[in-house]
């Protein structure tokens, strides 16, 4: 351990404003490596590594979702088009009646009338 009067002895060319200084950004490097050391210690990652893992993840999320949703819809294409096959293309699969033209125009995979897709939609 040094002592104080070595300490000041050995400093004697700079001022006390500047010793001050000098302490005060020791004191800031201790703090900033304390917290380094904390964070390297918990989990191997650092806040921009785990921004940019939130992000691939969120993007990874949309795509799954995105995925799913257009292979409902080419099994929906694909069943409207064995529907035309078949020779039942355009009839709502709950009442048997034909789905307007309009809906179809719109939605042509459509297997249920407006109404019955309402119906449909209301159930939980």
């Amino acid at each position: 351990m040094v002592n104080h009067q070595t300490v000041a002895e050995s400093t004697t060319h700079l001022s006390a404003d500047e010793l001050a200084a000098l302490r005060e950004n020791l004191h800031e490097q201790r703090l900033f490596r304390q917290e380094q050391l904390r964070l390297l210690g918990g989990p191997v990652t650092s806040r921009a590594e785990d921004l940019l893992r939130q992000r691939a993840a969120a993007q990874i999320e949309v795509r799954v979702k995105l995925a799913a949703s257009a292979r409902m819809v080419l099994t929906d294409v694909e069943a409207a088009l064995t529907r035309m096959d078949e020779g039942s293309y355009g009839a709502c699969h709950l009442c048997r009646r034909p789905i307007e033209h309009e809906r179809l125009m719109i939605v042509p995979q459509a297997r249920y009338c407006a109404r019955c897709q309402q119906v449909k939609e209301a159930q939980p």
